[in-house]
């Protein structure tokens, strides 16, 4: 968990009469990108799915994807950011040691850690690296978040599947042969990205809990993990469609990230840390990619970045929180749903605003961020409405539901 981030990655506090024309903005979801993109169609799901397998080969349709074997010897890498995070890194690599997919790469971005992580990364990797496991670590001198430290993660490596990994996760060994296997079992999707069943560690005299099984969205614009903070009592048991995957332990098809990059990027680096995996799952939906969620697959997360916690994280980590929920519906909502969700996202607009102003006034500045830099992003909504393959109705439905069958 990226959650100790330097405050001026976003701004300097503002004035409230920019905070106030911020939230204004923000709130009017850049109208002038409500368009419909010129010379847009509305390609039936099916085209979309046909057009991308012609498009890559055999990335999507019978020749990598064409069942469960197909995929078994596919290189895979583990991504991962790390950020003060030197207690967590050896039960990673333990993790990571024990995973049973061959081939398997490692890259870890160290975000200017001051607690020498990138020292017990480099003593852990050892092990690893007598096994046959490449491990390599880029250490930047600064902190790029977990957006820009996955950019520069995925920019390292070459295999066609990519895990991006968070440091306090603890994947089990069976976990990436049954995304993979998930990923091959249906030919007939252009599956983009799959992710398994999180659970947070036991604790002693307690039922498991959940951590998430794939996200879902709600009408007020909220991502939430599928049950997250629930017992585990085997719920969420179905491999299903999701709207998207928690960045702490998905797996993302290379030719996936690829096409819904932006710019070269594939995680939008003024996201910075939070939200920035719903952002990506939006831009991933609206190219035509499917992201699956597979029950058998099982990781341990030790998640520390909860809303019931939010008092007690880093004032930075709020800010950046706040400023990207704005964020995803400047790039993504269109006038169809700004009608379908305008009352219930108001009122939680209002109560964040309110929280905001009694509670939490050091997030103040997220607001006249936005409005300082709506041109920019108005630029690249301009950008991500025009790359859509998929018509606005398709992803309208995932607002309130829980999944789609397989």
């Amino acid at each position: 968990g990226l959650t100790r981030i330097d405050a001026d990655t976003v701004a300097s506090p503002g004035s409230w009469e920019a905070a106030l024309r911020g939230l204004g903005a923000a709130l009017g979801g850049a109208l002038s990108g409500w368009r419909r993109p010129r010379g847009w169609a509305d390609p039936p799901v099916e085209a979309i799915r046909q057009g991308e397998q012609a498009e890559r080969g055999g990335a999507l349709g019978g020749g990598s994807a064409s069942g469960p074997s197909s995929t078994a010897s596919e290189a895979v890498a583990v991504c991962i950011v790390t950020h003060h995070d030197a207690a967590d890194v050896p039960a990673c690599f333990a993790a990571i040691a024990a995973l049973e997919h061959r081939p398997l790469e490692v890259v870890v971005v160290d975000c200017a850690s001051g607690d020498g992580t990138p020292a017990v990364v480099e003593r852990e990797a050892a092990a690893l690296r007598r096994a046959g496991v490449p491990v390599a670590l880029l250490a930047l001198a600064d902190n790029r978040g977990f957006a820009g430290g996955m950019n520069a993660a995925f920019a390292a490596c070459g295999a066609p599947w990519l895990l991006t990994l968070n440091a306090d996760a603890r994947p089990a060994p069976g976990y990436l042969g049954r995304l993979l296997a998930r990923a091959a079992a249906h030919p007939e999707l252009a599956v983009g990205a799959v992710t398994g069943r999180l659970v947070r560690p036991a604790e002693p005299g307690q039922a498991r809990r959940l951590d998430a099984c794939g996200m879902r969205l709600t009408r007020t614009w909220r991502h939430l993990d599928r049950g997250s903070s629930e017992p585990d009592r085997g719920q969420y048991a179905r491999p299903e469609r999701v709207f998207g995957g928690t960045g702490a332990a998905t797996l993302f098809r290379r030719a996936a990230l690829d096409d819904a990059a932006l710019a070269g990027e594939v995680f939008d680096p003024r996201f910075h840390s939070f939200r920035e995996d719903a952002e990506l799952a939006f831009r991933l939906r609206e190219r035509g990619w499917e992201v699956l969620y597979e029950p058998a697959a099982v990781a341990e997360h030790r998640r520390r970045v909860l809303p019931e916690r939010r008092a007690a994280l880093p004032a930075a980590a709020n800010l950046h929180s706040l400023k990207n929920r704005y964020l995803l519906r400047v790039y993504h909502q269109t006038g169809r749903n700004l009608l379908r969700t305008l009352l219930p996202a108001a009122a939680r607009d209002l109560a964040a605003l309110a929280y905001v102003l009694a509670a939490e006034r050091s997030s103040l500045p997220a607001y006249a961020w936005l409005w300082r830099h709506r041109r920019e992003l108005l630029a690249r909504r301009r950008a991500i409405q025009a790359r859509r393959r998929v018509p606005p109705a398709e992803i309208d439905r995932w607002f309130g539901i829980e999944g789609l069958p397989l």
